[in-house]
């Protein structure tokens, strides 16, 4: 925690260091950008920097405090403007979106955050900015707390199902519409009407309405009403 926060000076004798911390954790967020979390390694980070790995001690102790570092650093990307018009809900909708960009950006981040919070100064402050979009609701602190938590929840999930409809594309070189395509005359063949009546009406009537699972059209259904519970409750907070 004290790296994070910029409390622990570790000392380094010799001549004036050729990369700095952040210089690390750049390298480190490239790797997980590109390869995913399970490619980061201290000596790929070395060797992105044209070091030796023994140097990277100097700056991080190892592996699991240089994560935290990239996740706070990853975090402190999400856009958190104050001026948003249009109440607490449109800085909701706001907080919602720029949390699950930054996750679409760092698909790594849906590995590294977990229950337990890195508590760096750009996680903490990505909180208390979450808070201040619903200070003026009338809520008290406790509905406060969980009104943002199950927001990131939310947007944990959402940003998952977006992430893995892009990696599955990436990965067998076709896009949801084109595997719908390949599989939809076998299906035709296996699927029984009477044995899925309500799967026949709804899919046919989602096939026909919009094709293909979209997890951003998803994502903006799941936030409205989401956003429409929580208005129940500040009606019965005011």
């Amino acid at each position: 925690m004290e790296l994070l926060w910029g409390l622990e000076s570790r000392p380094r004798r010799g001549p004036k260091p050729r990369f700095t911390l952040e210089d690390v954790i750049g390298a480190a967020i490239g790797i997980a950008d590109g390869e995913g979390l399970e490619a980061l390694s201290m000596r790929r980070v070395a060797e992105r920097l044209g070091v030796t790995a023994m140097s990277l001690y100097g700056y991080v102790p190892g592996k699991a405090e240089l994560i935290d570092l990239m996740v706070d650093r990853a975090i402190g990307e999400a856009e958190m403007p104050d001026d948003v018009p249009g109440g607490w809900r449109a800085r909701l909708e706001q907080v919602a979106r720029a949390s699950r960009a930054v996750y679409v950006r760092h698909p790594w981040l849906l590995q590294a955050v977990t229950a337990r919070s890195v508590l760096g100064p750009n996680i903490i402050g990505k909180y208390d900015h979450e808070l201040r979009a619903i200070a003026d609701t009338g809520l008290g602190p406790i509905e406060m707390d969980l009104v943002v938590t199950m927001i990131s929840d939310y947007v944990h999930g959402s940003a998952r199902s977006a992430v893995e409809a892009a990696q599955a594309a990436q990965r067998t070189g076709k896009t949801d519409e084109e595997w719908w395509e390949e599989y939809e005359p076998l299906l035709k063949v296996v699927f029984d009407a009477e044995r899925f009546p309500h799967a026949a009406v709804v899919g046919q009537a989602a096939g026909q309405e919009y094709g293909s699972g979209d997890p951003d059209r998803s994502f903006e259904f799941g936030l409205r009403l989401i956003l429409d519970g929580i208005e129940a409750l500040v009606e019965r907070a005011t």
